[in-house]
Formats: structure tokens, sequence, C-alpha cells
């Protein structure tokens, strides 16, 4: 086994796995958390393991814990009465409590996955960008086709219906993550191919080549 250290691009790529694995601690998540919100590189990284490990829970069943109940009843109730004077009220009561810990260990343990927004794409299909929200940003990830020829790039607008166009960001290489809401029913996602570096006007200045209503049909 190698001694070699873990350069600072593969820790990150370590660091994302664990937290979508689920093996951090409370305080290990909770940074990983902050710096998915401020590094959208690192946020990419997580999103790129979601996808990887998306299917590993597929054919799984649930397995219930024998031994939880009891665990969780001696810590919430270490000078409760024995459980005979309670009969079946009590148990059901304890039920109640350990199903309802468990279901909140399950919320703040899973971690979020990535919702579908829009999908940008040609009749054809031979250019396409897939939208998805994922911790309060949207990300963009090109899913067909091939970046602006040299000299040009795509650059990415939302459109609130009756308002000017806003640039989101450039298309490039990576895929673009940006601290964004998820965009409302009616406002519209579109690319246009602009000058390398962007719109120098702060409105598209070449064709649009793609566009997507947020909730149409």
């Amino acid at each position: 086994m190698s001694d070699t250290p873990l350069t600072p691009r593969e820790a990150d790529d370590a660091l994302a796995a664990e937290y979508v694995l689920g093996v951090l601690d409370a305080s290990e998540r909770a940074e990983v958390a902050a710096r998915i919100k401020r590094e959208p590189i690192f946020a990419a990284r997580v999103l790129d393991w979601e996808d990887r490990l998306a299917g590993l829970n597929d054919g799984f069943a649930e397995a219930r814990a024998p031994k939880l109940l009891p665990k969780i009843e001696a810590r919430l109730f270490p000078k409760a009465a024995p459980t005979r004077r309670f009969g079946v009220v009590g148990w059901l009561s304890g039920g109640l409590v350990a199903a309802a810990l468990a279901l909140v260990s399950i919320t703040v343990l899973a971690p979020p996955r990535p919702a579908p927004v829009a999908v940008l794409a040609t009749a054809d299909n031979r250019l396409a960008y897939r939208v998805t929200h994922f911790g309060g940003s949207l990300q963009v990830t090109r899913v067909a086709g091939v970046p602006a020829v040299a000299g040009q790039v795509h650059e990415l607008w939302v459109i609130a219906p009756g308002a000017s166009p806003v640039s989101l960001g450039l298309l490039e290489d990576r895929p673009l993550v940006v601290s964004y809401p998820v965009p409302p029913a009616g406002f519209v996602l579109a690319v246009s191919i602009e000058p390398e570096g962007g719109s120098p006007t702060g409105a598209p200045t070449g064709p649009v080549i793609l566009t997507a209503e947020i909730g149409a049909t």
C-alpha cells in the first residue's frame, strides 16, 4: 500500500465521496455542506459522486434494527416504571418514539439529491444541457455535444416573464454551478453564443440556440 499523500484534488474527491456515503460525523458534514455552498467546483464533485453512487440503494429492502428500541428507551427513560405498568399503550408509545427518531436520523444523515429542473436541447439532441438544483444551487452540465468554437462561448440566461434576460454564467468544459433558487414556472432558461469571456453588454448579443420554459409540458 502506498504512503504517498493525497493531492488536494484527490483529498477533495475522497471527502465528497465520504459525504455522499454518509460516513462523516455531524461537524464534518456541516463543514462540507458549507463548502458546497461557497465552492462551485467542490459542489460539482459531490454531485458527481451522487450520480456514481445513486444505484447502490437499488434492490435493498428496509431492514429493521431489533436492538434499537431498547437502547433508545434506556437512554430516554432511565427511570421509567416497569413496562408491565404501561402494557400495550407503553409499548406503542416507545415504538412511535423509536420510529420518529429513526425517521429524523434518516433525514439528517441522507445526503440531498439533485432535483431535475430542465433540459435545454436542440431538436436533434446533438447539443443538450441538463439543469438540476442541489443545496441552493443550480448545476448546468453539458450532456451532449461540444462547447462553443474557439473565440466563442455558450452563455446561460434566466428570463422572468416580462423581464430582461439575466446572465447566470458561462457554459464551458466544467459544469456550471451557481447559487440560485429553483426558477418558478413560467421562467425561461436560454443559451446564446457570445464572444469569449461572455456578453460585453449584459444582454445576449449572439444567436440564442437553446431555450426551455420552466414547468412547460
